[in-house]
This record gives C-alpha cells, structure tokens and sequence, in this order.
C-alpha cells in the first residue's frame, strides 16, 4: 500500500534555521531515508516552500478565485511529504516516529494511505 506521509510544521522555525541548522536536520533526515529508499519503498520526497510563496485557486460562485497564499491560517503548516510503500499501517506510523525523532520543534505527521491516479489508464 502506498502512503502518503505529510510533515507539518512551524514554517517560521523552520525556514529561519541557519545553513548549518538546516544540514544537519536535512543529513538526519537522510539517514532515516536512506534504508527505504536502499529497498525501493520511498517513493518522491518533496519539500515545499513557504506559504508565502502559495497561490490558492479556491472554488467561487461563479469563476475561481485566485488567493495568493494558502488556504487556511494556522500556526503549522504543510512544509512537505513523503510516498512510501509498506505492507502495514504501523510500518508507516514507525517510519514517521523516526522522522519525528530527528526533526526538531514541535512537527507533526499525517498518514494516508493513497492510490495512484493516472487518468487514461484503464482499471484493471
């Protein structure tokens, strides 16, 4: 099953971090990685940037309408993301422990399980 492990976190912490900070969160993140990633069940990692750089298309009562930043203000936010494959649940809720554990501050990770949606592709 493929999850989808989103990481929310104070983006004014987080993007105020020296380079020496953010290597050495980015080099422990790594290193709990790099085992899935050695037996092909991490999937794209991305890192987003700030929410001042966000443009929010939300639905009108006629037209979309076009918000620059994002959707909703709250004080952590979606800063990235991890798709893994594990057979488990609790293969996935461990994983994101040990991300939790090397990632400073006060950061939170959400689970969900996803498919991949390809649209032409024909459901077999």
């Amino acid at each position: 099953m493929l999850y989808a492990i989103l990481c929310y976190a104070d983006e004014e912490r987080v993007f105020s971090w020296t380079k020496e900070e953010e290597d050495a969160v980015m080099a422990k993140l790594y290193a709990v990685q790099a085992p899935l990633a050695e037996r092909g069940k991490l999937g794209p990692v991305g890192r987003l940037m700030p929410t001042t750089a966000a443009t929010t298309v939300r639905k009108g009562r006629d037209e979309p309408l076009v918000i620059d930043g994002p959707f909703a203000e709250t004080k952590e936010a979606l800063l990235g993301f991890y798709v893994v494959d594990f057979d488990t649940l609790d293969e996935a809720v461990a994983f994101a422990k040990e991300l939790s554990s090397v990632n400073p501050g006060s950061t939170s990770y959400e689970i969900r399980p996803f498919y991949v949606f390809r649209p032409g592709d024909s459901a077999t």
